[in-house]
């Protein structure tokens, strides 16, 4: 029944059909699919899906507008099952359009000149057909299409997986050669506006010029990149172009600044700790970037070649303190940074390649920027470097605070003179020992690093028992400390591998604290720090009457322990 209450009939006419799902045909579809790049699995799944259902699917109708089907023409061929070839069309479009992509200048080729025979010559390597378009020009268009073809990439809709594009698989594998066969399809969502549909009847509606005459081309093609990536519907947020409108006129702004004060900046080649993290994370943003555009995920482009390469600025902008920038490296920052955001914001690229650095010609053709590979245990270290000062500069809060509550206004008070903490003792196991090194022992043989998996608890229990824990009187107590540790270091493993169970990080946590001492004592505000050995025995005693901290909470690796104190207390014990 109908909406308005009328019986409907459904009527089986004669058409035509096209007989996809024939088992020989589609043999050849899934093969191509096989070795095309869908560049993400549910994309796969989709064509996988479709391959498995679709049978005969009706191609003609008897209205609207369309090309006739040659054998029957009172009847079009349907839209989607129309023009499923067109990539090949490109290929010549320009020669049989005079350069029109309009078509509204005189044709070089007349429509009835394009025989059956023309076409098998240019796109199947027929015989040379008996035509009055010159050779030269059948030649050309013949090797337009060997150039181009097969194509590497069509982007379209999702909703086009169940159709149009599987009929496009199927039609390229009944005409063409297998070396002609498409590479890839790249399918995305739709575009949402505000985290709602567009609709132009709510008013929650752009249009391209409006949203370029809003925010600009740059900053609309930054919210587009930052919208989303993959199959889910992306979304255009209002917020996301103002912001990037500031964030790009503030970035032109501190690289005027730098080039003004150019003679301000440290010279010579790169030395210092701070520079060797800058220049890796440099490297880390050039690669990743590269990786996330040529999959197309242009939001993941945009963090780590924007968001995480301006992060690594302003944190080797702090770490160099009094010292300051080197002066070669912030040049590779802003040239790198340039080269890296191109592809979303032209324009802005353009107008610091040329007005701010001075560079000849086009930041789009300077090529892409030359990075050494990533030292990751380098950004291990920093990280652990970069956690440790914020979890010191917690803990120094609240112990010059008494663990006071905050005051009015949630502001704590200040720290009276005699409470004031002026000197650090930082305490580092470099290796587990004790229950921690028998646990992680266990794990490691518990651990199949190919499936990231481990034996099921029982039987790692049962491993314990075995160990030397298990030989211990007060084993159960033990297991208590244990079991909280397995599980952590166990989800460790399954998210970064077998490193995670390894007895010692992989780089000297004392060389990395004492090589920036001077950021550790700039962040804390301390007058003095030392880095300690929590298995030195002699190193202990330099903590006083908090030395019993220590055993309450002993240091391990990747979690060292800050003693603070004042500097008469420092004195008076040492």
């Amino acid at each position: 029944m109908s909406r308005s209450g009328d019986e409907c009939v459904v009527a089986l006419t004669d058409q035509w059909y096209i007989t996809y799902g024939e088992a020989v045909w589609k043999q050849k579809a899934e093969k191509c699919l096989e070795n095309m790049n869908t560049f993400s699995a549910e994309t796969r799944n989709g064509f996988e899906h479709t391959l498995g259902w679709l049978n005969q699917w009706a191609c003609s109708r008897s209205f609207g507008l369309g090309t006739r089907i040659p054998w029957d023409e009172q009847f079009l061929v349907e839209s989607l099952s129309d023009s499923t070839l067109y990539m090949a069309y490109y290929t010549i479009a320009h020669l049989l359009q005079n350069g029109n992509m309009y078509g509204n200048e005189v044709a070089s080729i007349r429509p009835e000149q394009m025989t059956d025979d023309v076409w098998e010559y240019v796109f199947c390597n027929g015989p040379a057909p008996k035509s009055d378009i010159p050779p030269a020009l059948l030649g050309k268009m013949k090797q337009e299409f060997e150039y181009w073809y097969p194509f590497d990439i069509r982007v379209s809709g999702k909703d086009l997986i169940q159709n149009h594009l599987t009929f496009c698989i199927y039609n390229h594998t009944a005409l063409l050669p297998e070396h002609h066969w498409p590479h890839g399809f790249r399918c995305n969502g739709h575009l949402m506006l505000n985290s709602e549909k567009m609709s132009k009847s709510t008013g929650n509606f752009r249009t391209l010029r409006q949203a370029i005459e809003e925010f600009s081309s740059d900053a609309t093609r930054f919210a587009l990149a930052d919208a989303g990536d993959g199959m889910d519907d992306a979304n255009f947020v209002f917020e996301t172009a103002n912001a990037a409108i500031l964030r790009l006129t503030k970035e032109i702004a501190w690289m005027e600044e730098v080039v003004a004060a150019e003679s301000s900046l440290r010279v010579g080649p790169p030395s210092t700790y701070a520079d060797r993290v800058f220049v890796n994370e440099m490297n880390i943003a050039v690669k990743e970037t590269e990786k996330s555009y040529n999959a197309f995920m242009f939001r993941d482009a945009l963090k780590s070649g924007f968001y995480d390469l301006q992060l690594a600025r302003d944190e080797y902008r702090l770490s160099c303190g009094a010292a300051g920038m080197n002066r070669d490296l912030v040049w590779r920052f802003m040239e790198v940074q340039t080269k890296l955001i191109t592809p979303i914001c032209p324009h802005y690229a353009e107008h610091v390649w040329q007005k701010i650095l001075k560079k000849e010609g086009f930041a789009i053709k300077a090529g892409w920027p030359i990075a050494d590979t990533p030292n990751p245990t380098l950004r291990i270290a920093n990280k652990y470097l970069q956690d440790s000062i914020v979890l010191m500069r917690k803990l120094l809060q609240k112990q010059e605070s008494g663990g006071s509550k905050k005051g009015k206004k949630g502001v704590v008070p200040p720290p009276s003179e005699g409470n004031k903490m002026s000197v650090g003792l930082i305490y580092v196991n470099e290796h587990y020992y004790g229950w921690k090194e028998q646990c992680l022992k266990v794990l490691q043989s518990k651990f199949d690093s190919q499936a990231r998996s481990f034996a099921p608890d029982q039987e790692i229990v049962e491993a314990l028992k075995n160990c030397s824990i298990g030989q211990e009187t007060n084993f159960k107590q033990v297991q208590k400390l244990c079991m909280p540790f397995i599980r952590f270091k166990k989800d460790e493993a399954k998210e970064v591998g077998p490193q995670a169970l390894n007895l010692r990080l992989p780089f000297g946590e004392m060389d990395v604290l004492e090589e920036n001492l001077e950021l550790i004592r700039r962040q804390l505000g301390l007058e003095h720090v030392e880095v300690l050995s929590a298995s030195d025995e002699a190193a202990c005693t330099k903590a006083g009457k908090y030395a019993s901290l220590l055993n309450q909470n002993p240091p391990s690796p990747g979690e060292p322990i800050a003693i603070f104190m004042s500097k008469e207390e420092f004195e008076a014990q040492n």
